[in-house]
């Protein structure tokens, strides 16, 4: 939203509301919950309900704390100059929101990350191939969740993203047909 007000008025969006974090960090859970869900159906698929239960109770969670306090969730960094560049939202690493997200990473660089690449180390031929990729793919994704918010908008969010991007096509890789 920001990014076409700058192009159409050359300022930036009104964001006194905070509503650019809310409407950017509201799908964070959902995205964790299907990565959980995905990870648990092709490694241990007599938990995955188990599994989606806690992480949706989990993403209610977040999203509750997102939305009832989002001063204390959310740190925006607005350019020197309105309109030069695109205003920055990141979560705020002393807040409850920010550990959850924390819990959602980490759980998806352990059942994914790892789960996929020790299915991948068991099995053989295709099915290693296709474990190698989505193993892969959960881990470009969460080192760059992780480094995107580190960085402050960038030349180093190209490259950042680009991995995010790539981990998208490992994704198709290792299901595709």
């Amino acid at each position: 939203m920001d990014f076409v007000t700058v192009l159409i008025t050359q300022t930036n969006i009104d964001n006194s509301l905070g509503f650019i974090g809310l409407i950017n960090w509201m799908w964070f859970p959902g995205v964790a919950i299907f990565g959980m869900f995905f990870g648990a159906e092709l490694i241990i698929p007599k938990k995955k309900w188990s599994i989606f239960v806690i992480y949706l109770i989990l993403g209610i969670i977040f999203d509750v704390l997102l939305f009832l306090d989002p001063s204390s969730a959310l740190i925006y960094t607005y350019p020197a100059i309105p309109g030069e560049d695109l205003i920055n939202d990141s979560l705020n690493f002393d807040s409850m929101v920010s550990i959850l997200a924390l819990i959602f990473l980490l759980s998806i660089l352990v059942l994914d990350g790892f789960g996929f690449l020790r299915k991948g180390i068991q099995g053989t031929g295709d099915i290693r191939r296709r474990f190698y990729y989505l193993s892969l793919g959960a881990f470009l994704y969460i080192a760059g969740g992780i480094l995107d918010g580190l960085f402050d908008p960038g030349i180093s969010l190209i490259f950042i993203r680009s991995a995010m991007i790539i981990s998208a096509l490992l994704f198709y890789l290792g299901v595709k047909s």
